[in-house]
């Protein structure tokens, strides 16, 4: 199902002659109003060591509970993608990010409470300040460093993250 589908009524006036206009929006045929449904900015984190092993996270919440992750997540109203991927890092795995450069983007859909959230999934290699002081939270049921020979996309359990994590392997 189509996520604009959930959408019944138009939520500037009440009618329900709130019809799909789109791929990505609805209209309401009593007053015009039009509702789009662009993607939702999300990032993650590719954090390497000095031992050449990728930070990776548990998932402690579904979709995907008790899968490998990335540290990253959703970008807050009036944030940057880069203050989104400090503030990710900052809460799941306690590191700080000393620098970070973007690598590329997977669109995705994020299915969440029986919705489906189509996302912008941005990817960025990040430096920290100190790898030993790793502390899950938020998010992230535990924290791990593997080596990237090790790594298995397949582990990761959300379809962007293992798409990624599958590029990063062999391209970086």
């Amino acid at each position: 199902m189509h996520c604009l589908e959930k959408f019944k009524y138009c939520p500037a006036c009440g009618s329900q002659k709130f019809a799909i206009s789109s791929e990505k929006s609805r209209r309401c045929e009593d007053c015009g109003f039009e509702f789009f449904l662009n993607p939702s900015a999300a990032v993650a984190a590719f954090i390497v060591n000095e031992r050449n092993e990728l930070l990776v996270v548990v998932r402690a919440k579904e979709p995907a509970r008790g899968t490998f992750d990335l540290p990253g997540g959703f970008t807050d109203l009036g944030e940057t993608v880069g203050e989104a991927v400090v503030r990710e890092v900052m809460e799941e795995t306690s590191l700080t990010v000393g620098k970070m450069d973007y690598l590329f983007s997977i669109p995705n859909t994020y299915v969440y409470s029986n919705f489906a959230i189509p996302t912008m999934d941005l990817f960025f290699r990040c430096t920290v300040d100190d790898c030993s002081t790793v502390t899950p939270a938020d998010d992230a049921a535990e924290a791990r460093w593997i080596p990237i020979e090790q790594i298995n996309p397949a582990d990761f359990g959300l379809a962007s993250i293992s798409q990624a994590v599958a590029r990063f392997k062999k391209e970086y």
